[in-house]
């Protein structure tokens, strides 16, 4: 059961205060003091915890005036109504009431009906007037909420259809970092901060709110060209506040042209603008453009018809050649997903792979790939052509994926493919991001027979002990690695290095994007196993990928014995 509302009753006079608490007592909890003395004694027990105050004036100790001045300087207390109490009913005493801040006056004799609807009235007054700030504004930092301030610029827009405003946008990077070491009651702490220095910057230029965490929105009037000094100097104010001196903040500026659109899609183009530029030294906003906006719309393009285009099998593989070096010999091929859109044609996995990566649809691509993958090496099979091995990429979310060893066995079982079919890429940076946990799924991957490759090496920050504990059977060197190590003078010493701590760790290895007859013959001349790159082919799709393997006649051989020559080595 709820408790009831409390009602503190000051008056000296024992006959008027017991009347009084019998009006009351039906309805309230009443609490009662003798004198202002008494009274503040008992706020100080309660606090807002008492919803009314009926206050004499004429008292020993302490009158009614001096309550009341002490009360309503105290922001403990300073919201509660007050109602005074007095023997005269004078226009003077009223004033000075009302002018001390009493919420009403009543005079004596006291009328129970007329105090009860008096009282009612106004503690209900004030509990609508708390709801209404509660919704008006953010209780941590006293700014607009959300809800309000999108109200209240639409308002204002409405209002001005003729001046020009801008909406900006702030965020704080890492501030979950932020609460995690140093605590939630810090990141409060700076919270109030940022709004206070909104408040300073806005003041009587436009209006400002709290819309989630730590991000902020002001409506401005445009008045002047936005640089990044002016929001520099902002983020200094902000390291004012906190010991901490690296709080990162990015802002967004949305120009308002399209009044059409809500306010939220307004704060949500500036916050896009202010995440385009997160992790960007020394940038500290960033204007919504039209770049931005068709990014945005292509990705949720993308996003709306990736489910039914893999169903339709829009996705195809394409297969990259990979060779031998010592004998020029076709040895195997890596798998890439090309996407068909029947109407935007060819899409550049450079615009769909890192989407998926971070929406998570790249797992159900990544097993799609495989599955088609393993469908193509078993056709060339059936059709008589010599087995051959497929590198197949294996994404970060795919490594954390608990199910990931029983997936890729009932593929390679439903094709009825030995694992060593199969060659799992993962990049090198994957391996420094959790290395215990990725060392344990590889592990269990070549134990099941999958033949694993540290894809990209020479692109990360890989130390020689972290490649010492990795369990793979094939180091494949980074593209871009390969072709500037290649154009320089000294290249030879470093990538010379780098295949013979291959050797030394029974790894073979494998040159990426070799592109000219020079890269080629610096790489044979240096002991590198095995090349891919436009110098022997671009990637092609499966049945052109068939027609060359048929060409080859027993190069897959070669490939299935290379493959078995990996896990030996892996295991010595």
């Amino acid at each position: 059961m709820f408790s009831r509302k409390k009602i503190l009753v000051v008056e000296d006079n024992p006959l008027n205060r017991g009347l009084l608490c019998q009006i009351l007592a039906s309805d309230y909890d009443v609490l009662e003091a003798e004198n202002g003395q008494e009274a503040l004694d008992i706020l100080k027990q309660y606090k807002e915890g008492i919803s009314l105050i009926l206050l004499d004036i004429v008292m020993p100790v302490m009158d009614g005036y001096t309550f009341l001045s002490i009360m309503k300087a105290d922001p403990a207390y300073s919201s509660i109504p007050v109602i005074v109490t007095t023997q005269n009913d004078g226009e003077s005493d009223e004033v000075a009431a009302l002018s001390h801040g009493a919420s009403d006056f009543v005079a004596k004799p006291y009328r129970p009906q007329i105090i009860l609807h008096r009282v009612a009235s106004i503690i209900n007054l004030r509990e609508t007037a708390a709801m209404v700030n509660l919704i008006q504004y953010d209780r941590l930092t006293g700014v607009y909420s959300k809800e309000f301030f999108y109200q209240q610029v639409k308002d204002i827009l409405l209002r001005n259809p003729d001046k020009q405003y801008d909406i900006i946008c702030s965020d704080i990077e890492n501030f979950k970092l932020i609460n995690d070491v140093f605590g939630v009651p810090t990141g409060d702490r700076l919270l109030k901060g940022v709004a206070e220095m909104y408040k300073q910057r806005v003041d009587g230029r436009g209006i400002c709110g709290r819309m989630t965490s730590d991000k902020f929105a002001c409506l401005l009037e445009r008045r002047f060209d936005y640089t990044d000094e002016i929001f520099k100097e902002a983020n200094e104010q902000v390291n004012g506040v906190l010991e901490v001196r690296n709080i990162v903040m990015k802002w967004g500026v949305y120009y308002i042209e399209d009044r059409t659109l809500s306010v939220e899609q307004m704060c949500d183009r500036a916050l896009l603008a202010a995440r385009s530029i997160k992790g960007q030294y020394g940038k500290y906003f960033a204007p919504y453009d039209d770049t931005l906006r068709n990014r945005l719309l292509k990705e949720q393009a993308i996003t709306d018809i990736m489910e039914s285009a893999l169903a339709k099998e829009q996705f195809q593989i394409y297969l990259q050649p990979k060779y031998r070096i010592e004998d020029e010999k076709l040895v195997g091929a890596e798998a890439l997903v090309r996407w068909i859109h029947p109407e935007w044609g060819f899409q550049s996995p450079a615009e769909f792979i890192p989407l998926f990566e971070k929406n998570g649809f790249i797992t159900k691509l990544d097993q799609y790939v495989w599955d088609k993958t393993c469908a193509a090496i078993r056709e060339w099979e059936d059709e008589g052509l010599a087995p051959i091995s497929v590198s197949v990429n294996v994404s970060r979310a795919d490594i954390y994926n608990a199910d990931l060893a029983d997936i890729l066995i009932r593929i390679v079982q439903k094709h009825n493919l030995s694992p060593t079919h199969l060659h799992l890429e993962i990049t090198e940076s994957a391996y420094t991001e959790n290395p215990t946990q990725i060392i344990d799924t590889v592990r269990k991957l070549r134990d099941l027979g999958f033949i694993i490759e540290m894809d990209d090496f020479g692109s990360g920050y890989s130390s020689l002990n972290m490649l010492n504990e990795m369990p793979i059977d094939i180091l494949k060197l980074d593209m871009k690695f390969i072709q500037s190590e290649t154009a320089k003078q000294n290249s030879r010493g470093i990538l010379q290095f780098i295949i013979a701590l291959a050797r030394w760790l029974h790894l073979s290895v494998v040159a990426e994007g070799v592109e000219t007859q020079e890269q080629f013959d610096r790489l044979k001349e240096i002991g590198c196993d095995y090349v891919q790159g436009y110098y022997f082919a671009k990637p092609m799709p499966c049945h052109e990928f068939k027609k060359l393997l048929a060409k080859e006649g027993d190069a897959g051989e070669n490939s299935v014995m290379d493959a078995m020559k990996y896990t030996a080595k892996a295991a010595e």
